[in-house]
């Protein structure tokens, strides 16, 4: 009786050290979520314990039936930040979303750091595949999910929704094709072509973000470079987007959204782009009333 009292207050030890490890939604951005919103954090994603395959799921307050889903995808350079980051600033923009009838689910990936690409698009896909096999158990409405992400996460949002019919294997997670279709995307400043990223940088410079996230400088590695720039997967079958940059952008040059806009166009895409005067690369000046109200005006076309 003893042992399997100590047991049962080992296992309790344990629940609770891997409770105390769970990521907690910050005090600086609890006031961006309505009064009533049903929180469900912490969902593993892939079958196993890493922390950075966890995602969390919002659902509007009075929520009936399922909900069409805003899924969000984090900056910081692919190498930093988490499932929380860009909130911060887009407080008003979150609170519109949910007060609007929309769920949101923001998603972790694996840092650069400790996992080169495609492990970051593999992350995303399988997150996003997780929510739409799981969609009636967490009330959303899988056929009608959009993207929005931030800077590195902008990035991963397009290059996620543009590939996605262009059966690029090595961003299968598993090898698995997902099955989930995508109504539209949100980029807020993300890089769109590597290869024209950097005017001077050399092959043998690799201590960048991008060539942290590739493994290689994008001069050594042009190949690599294509493969991970979303831009390369531009064709008539993609999703409408609602791109936003800031003029001064200092670490994403506003010619990476120009560029995009340009190959959407090009291909009869549905898509707008708002450079906002200037503004850096992030901060409260995308959270404004004007860009708040086109960007919930673009997700109720095409989530509606």
């Amino acid at each position: 009786m003893k042992t399997l009292h100590l047991i049962w207050l080992s296992l309790l030890l344990v629940t609770a050290t891997v409770a105390q490890q769970l990521p907690k939604t910050p005090d600086a951005i609890k006031d961006a979520f309505p009064t009533g919103t049903v929180f469900h954090a912490n969902i593993p994603y892939a079958g196993d314990t890493l922390r950075k395959h966890l995602l969390d799921i919002y659902l509007p307050p009075g929520a009936k039936g399922n909900v069409p889903l805003v899924i969000w995808v984090h900056g910081g350079g692919w190498m930093h930040n988490d499932k929380y980051a860009d909130m911060g600033y887009m407080k008003g923009t979150i609170r519109a979303i949910l007060e609007k009838g929309y769920g949101l689910a923001s998603i972790d990936y694996r840092h650069s750091t400790t996992a080169i690409f495609p492990a970051q698009i593999q992350d995303c896909i399988q997150a996003v595949q997780f929510l739409h096999d799981n969609a009636m158990k967490y009330k959303l409405d899988q056929s009608h999910f959009a993207l929005m992400g931030f800077s590195a996460g902008g990035h991963l949002a397009s290059l996620l929704a543009l590939s996605n019919n262009n059966n690029i294997t090595a961003f299968y997670p598993g090898g698995r094709k997902p099955s989930f279709t995508l109504r539209s995307v949100v980029d807020f400043y993300g890089p769109s072509e590597f290869l024209m990223f950097y005017g001077d940088l050399l092959p043998t410079q690799t201590s960048d973000p991008i060539s942290v996230l590739l493994g290689a400088s994008p001069l050594a590695r042009p190949d690599l470079a294509k493969q991970a720039s979303p831009a390369t997967y531009v064709d008539k079958a993609d999703p409408p987007f609602f791109i936003v940059h800031g003029e001064k952008d200092p670490d994403v040059p506003t010619a990476q959204s120009y560029l995009l806009k340009a190959w959407l166009d090009l291909a009869n895409v549905r898509n707008s782009l708002t450079v906002i005067k200037d503004a850096p690369h992030y901060g409260p000046m995308f959270d404004t009333e004007p860009t708040r109200q086109a960007l919930l005006a673009f997700l109720d076309s095409t989530l509606r």
